[in-house]
């Protein structure tokens, strides 16, 4: 027996105008372990295909490169001796039908940091819609990754604070953050990683810190880098323009609460869309094993997390009006 499916925003209403369904999954997803994972990076694909066209593309895979049916998988897939051939010829059957987001964890860590602490908590953090808080992320991402284990040491501290599940007292937290924090400043950092680092503030960051305790849900979780891969997906789907309509594998992070509040923050920045339109029209979780297209970004997400050098300017959605 299956468990129900839980989670997802399914529409309420027809679309407004323009819309375009895609189908997404991820692959290196490991929860809250965001520093001590065996997959650094996390990849969000999707792909506009039908059930139809989706069902065809695996079926020529396995006709042309003699896949078993259980071997629809990204870790066979690149173990095989055509594995070259294989990834060219499904990244090409897929040119101008797909897009595939990166994220790394570590980096995403730090633009939590400055979304969190320095500024205030919103849906639209991690996104292209937060961008202006980005060059002092990118300012402190290499100035800590040359200074070695004082910089393993904040960033732990850190994912600590803000965890809000199995936490210390949120002071204990607060105190060791900071004082991982002047760990950092002892050492010869460039001037943008300086004034970031003496811009967190104990009295703001026990504040932040304790609205998670009291599960301020207008904060977005923490240490859940799914939600804003899945807003840089509709983004640039839309493209301004249209709405889009997700199909998804089941994620327990994609509550409908969360997604409710990630559409509103989206429909307030909506662009060329209609006022109060969000580009996020809906979203439908589903297994995977029922879904063609579904598998095909499984496919596509676990390959692209192995070989990130495939994602180029093949991998982006048409803009299509």
């Amino acid at each position: 027996m299956r468990s129900p499916l839980q989670g997802g925003l399914p529409p309420t209403e027809a679309p407004v105008g323009a819309v375009v369904e895609i189908a997404c999954d991820e692959s290196g997803f490991s929860g809250t372990n965001l520093l001590h994972s065996t997959a650094p990076v996390i990849t969000h694909a999707s792909v506009d295909l039908d059930r139809d066209e989706a069902a065809a593309l695996i079926t020529a895979l396995r006709a042309t490169f003699r896949f078993a049916p259980d071997e629809l998988k990204s870790g066979q897939f690149l173990r095989r001796p055509d594995a070259g051939a294989a990834v060219r010829w499904f990244r090409t059957a897929l040119t101008g039908r797909a897009h595939v987001h990166l994220v790394d964890k570590e980096f995403f860590l730090v633009t939590r940091i400055v979304d969190l602490l320095l500024t205030e908590p919103s849906y639209a953090a991690g996104t292209r819609l937060a961008h202006r808080h980005r060059p002092a992320a990118l300012a402190l991402h290499r100035a800590g990754r040359a200074v070695g284990s004082d910089w393993d040491a904040f960033l732990t501290a850190f994912v600590d604070l803000v965890r809000t599940k199995r936490r210390q007292p949120g002071r204990q937290n607060v105190q060791r953050f900071f004082h991982a924090r002047d760990a950092l400043l002892r050492h010869d950092l460039d001037a943008p990683a300086v004034a970031l680092l003496d811009g967190l503030d104990p009295a703001r960051v026990r504040a932040v810190v304790t609205r998670l305790d009291n599960e301020d849900r207008s904060i977005p979780p923490p240490l859940e880098p799914l939600l804003p891969a899945l807003a840089e997906t509709v983004l640039s789907w839309s493209d301004g323009r249209r709405q889009v309509l997700v199909t998804h594998d089941e994620q327990s992070a994609l509550t409908a609460d969360r997604l409710t509040r990630l559409q509103r923050v989206l429909a307030d920045r909506s662009g060329g869309l209609p006022a109060g339109v969000s580009p996020l029209a809906g979203l439908v979780m589903v297994d995977s094993r029922d879904d063609p297209r579904v598998q095909v970004a499984d496919l596509l997400a676990g390959v692209a997390r192995r070989l990130p050098g495939i994602v180029d300017d093949t991998l982006l959605p048409p803009h299509r009006a």
